[in-house]
């Protein structure tokens, strides 16, 4: 479409992490750009509305409630559940804040042009909405992702909850019932618990969280055991006998009951394209229903771009941040990037957090890449001792070279952590992922004593070339520090 017959330069559909940062950074550059999103309530995607904000913000709570209980160890006297209400009146609170920089308005006083509701597409750079149709030099579609649903014999005569539903809570529940062990489920299990739930997790899986390492994952699974939860794996809900029982089938074993207050349903996310009419715009979907797309996030239709949780990948904010990268430089570049997950990181935002950056064993035997596996507890870290996380564990993936010839860099290609605060301990390792830069860069660091983030070097330093002789005067110096 001719730059001059278009109303738009960049028509995007859906308001969440994607939508936001592509419509945002048009109208900053003096772009004609419109955002178009179901309801205003919407804008702000899963993230802000359903995901990380409320999640993160329940987590907090649950932490505060957790140490007070542990500072009992002091001689200070706490007991009972936490107040509900309260804790979901913070929440919003929190929520609050973040609205006030996502909301139409907002977004309308910086230059974008912001449309509530129904969009379809009418043509292959038009887009119809509220009986306007609007041209777009180029369109994305950003509409996110939704729950899956769980669908069992007897699930008719029980309100089942998930992440877009269980901040109407205002009771804590006794007994917790949460379907799915990935980090959707143990993130609110772990804070429901600590707030004063009962939580019985039943995950289908042989392992809670199993895109993780097994030596990471173990160590969180211990921890959600000690505070309490029952965790029942490679089984699952084969239906409700009642508005308060399920029947849970081991995969080897008999079936057995849980009873429960509520049911929290975190079994996965689905992408869904119903109304869009995408066949009138030239964008092909799969037989599983999803857009065809290509290494740059291209649809069929050229001008057509998918981004978010829409392109059926890593379903993340920060992934959604990522294709937004590449979009934007793809769209003024001669030269266009391809979308790439190798320096990809995420966190489980659970206690201890679970932290992952890079490629895992599984990638790096796929191609075939020498690496070596170093690999630490942080038992005998200073920190650690002090602040009591010793069952901490750091992984990580360093290139081996076939003829290791003086001066050349050895590359970290991933690793992963388990610990308090794991998410910012590895920036600096992902930095290190990200820039491809040698472990000498973190050998060589003199690190404030006894920050956490020691455990980065004490991991390489303890794999490094060097004599006994000098090994022993650098452990001497890290004491001394």
């Amino acid at each position: 479409m001719a730059e001059d017959t278009a109303d738009f330069d960049l028509i995007v559909l859906g308001a969440g992490s994607a939508g936001l940062g592509l419509a945002l950074f048009m109208a900053r550059i003096k772009l004609r750009v419109l955002l178009i999103d179901r309801t205003a309530e919407d804008v702000g995607g899963d993230c802000l509305n359903h995901g990380c904000v409320p999640s993160k913000a329940l987590i907090h709570a649950a932490r505060q409630v957790h140490q007070a209980r542990q500072a009992t160890q002091f001689g200070l006297q706490v007991s009972g559940p936490a107040d509900m209400a309260k804790v979901m009146a913070y929440v919003q609170g929190r929520q609050d804040i973040i609205r006030h920089h996502e909301n139409p308005e907002y977004l309308r006083g910086l230059g974008v042009t912001v449309e509530i509701g129904t969009p379809r597409f009418v043509g292959d750079h038009a887009v119809e909405i509220n009986g306007h149709t609007h041209t777009g030099r180029k369109l994305v579609v950003a509409t996110g992702s939704r729950p899956q649903q769980l669908q069992v014999p007897g699930s008719e005569q029980v309100r089942l909850y998930d992440n877009q539903h269980v901040w109407d809570l205002r009771e804590l529940p006794r007994r917790l019932l949460v379907v799915g062990g990935g980090p959707n489920g143990v993130e609110l299990g772990q804070a429901m618990q600590r707030l004063g739930a009962q939580v019985t997790i039943v995950h289908r899986g042989p392992s809670i969280l199993e895109k993780e390492d097994p030596t990471i994952r173990a160590v969180l699974a211990e921890r959600l055991r000690a505070e309490g939860l029952v965790v029942h794996l490679e089984a699952e809900v084969e239906a409700f006998t009642s508005a308060s029982q399920a029947r849970v089938k081991p995969r080897a074993d008999d079936p057995f009951t849980v009873d429960f207050d509520l049911v929290y349903v975190a079994i996965g996310r689905h992408v869904s394209f119903e109304g869009l009419q995408l066949e009138r715009a030239g964008v092909d979907v799969d037989e599983k229903g999803h857009i065809c797309l290509n290494e740059h996030l291209q649809t069929t239709n050229p001008d057509i771009f998918v981004a978010g949780d829409a392109a059926n990948s890593l379903k993340f904010s920060h992934g959604a941040e990522l294709h937004v990268r590449l979009l934007l430089f793809n769209f003024f570049s001669p030269i266009k990037k391809k979308l790439s997950y190798d320096h990809f990181s995420w966190v489980t935002f659970t206690d201890p957090e679970v932290a992952h950056f890079g490629l895992d064993a599984a990638e790096l035997d796929k191609r075939g890449t020498a690496y070596e596996r170093w690999e630490t507890d942080f038992a005998d870290d200073d920190r650690a001792v002090v602040d009591s996380y010793r069952d901490g564990r750091l992984l990580l993936f360093i290139e081996k070279h076939a003829l290791p010839l003086p001066g050349r860099k050895r590359r970290i290609l991933g690793g992963a952590m388990v610990a308090p605060g794991a998410g910012e301990l590895i920036q600096e390792l992902i930095l290190a992922n990200a820039s491809g830069l040698g472990i000498s860069e973190l050998f060589d660091k003199v690190y404030p004593y006894p920050v956490a983030a020691r455990i980065n070097q004490q991991l390489i330093v303890a794999h490094q070339d060097v004599s006994p002789l000098l090994q022993t005067a650098l452990d001497v110096a890290f004491k001394l520090q």
